[in-house]
């Protein structure tokens, strides 16, 4: 429940012109918040000037006061620094911090979602990473084996994925530093939401935290094909009811220094 500090309340309306759902009104020269309505957002915290507005859902020590200095980034550093990003799959035989992980994580947390839903979860697998393996490269095979068994039109267009998949599983089976799905990276984050949006959203966000951290990571979209309708997979991770996967997150120290940024498509932009 949000509450008003009548004492500081000045009656301002500021709270009031940036409720979307239109929950608060001024009274007698005070905000007033209808409760039933509010989605929770928080605007009306962050917008107050005189800092009146509370929140018994959520803990108020999150909430930091905008200073320059602190808060912003220039715009062409930025985008150099996303320019610069790398998928990284050559990682050292390091362990990620366990402060670094939650770092990456808070990154996520802080990522808007549709109707204030907040619904993005994540598992963290580090030291049954081996089992989440087997079962990963298991689930792959069977998929190869049923498609290159199979002469419908979807097969056909995966056939070349079911040959690599089989080959993968074949490689891993002989030696597990053959990995290329994870990569011997010492770190998976999964990352699940009800809404594939806001569970892709938050990765996004999670990915900028790794590389600001010195950190590599892959997105595979391997393993979300592999857990797909795999019980086996989903049982273990322990996915809650009405969530799906949405990416796979493989972290780790990177073995590999880029040195300058690639090229891309020329873009694809339509005024009107």
């Amino acid at each position: 429940m949000i509450k008003i500090d009548t004492e500081k309340c000045i009656g301002c309306g500021q709270c009031v012109k940036d409720c979307f759902p239109m929950s608060i009104e001024v009274v007698d020269g005070k905000a007033e918040i209808n409760n039933k309505d509010c989605i929770k957002c928080g605007h009306c915290i962050a917008v107050c000037p005189q800092n009146a507005v509370a929140m018994d859902e959520y803990n108020m020590a999150d909430v930091k006061d905008y200073d320059k200095e602190s808060f912003s980034i220039d715009a062409d550093n930025l985008l150099n620094f996303i320019k610069f990003r790398r998928t990284v799959r050559q990682f050292k035989n390091k362990k990620v911090e366990e402060e670094k992980i939650a770092k990456i994580i808070e990154a996520g947390r802080f990522t808007e979602t549709s109707s204030n839903m907040q619904d993005v979860s994540y598992i963290v697998i580090r030291e049954r990473l081996d089992k989440l393996k087997d079962l990963t490269f298991e689930s792959l095979k069977t998929m190869g084996e049923y498609i290159l068994n199979n002469h419908t039109l979807e097969t056909k267009l995966y056939r070349k994925y079911g040959k690599m998949w089989i080959k993968m599983y074949e490689e891993y089976k002989e030696n597990p530093k053959n990995d290329r799905i994870f990569f011997n990276a010492p770190v998976v984050i999964v990352v699940t939401a009800s809404s594939q949006v806001n569970g892709a959203l938050a990765s996004s966000n999670m990915e900028l935290m790794v590389n600001v951290l010195g950190l590599g990571a892959l997105f595979s979209g391997f393993f979300v094909r592999a857990a797909q309708g795999n019980k086996e997979i989903t049982d273990f991770l322990g996915i809650k009811k009405r969530k799906e996967i949405v990416t796979c997150m493989i972290l780790g120290y990177p073995d590999v220094k880029y040195l300058r940024t690639v090229p891309r498509k020329e873009v694809d932009i339509n005024w009107k």
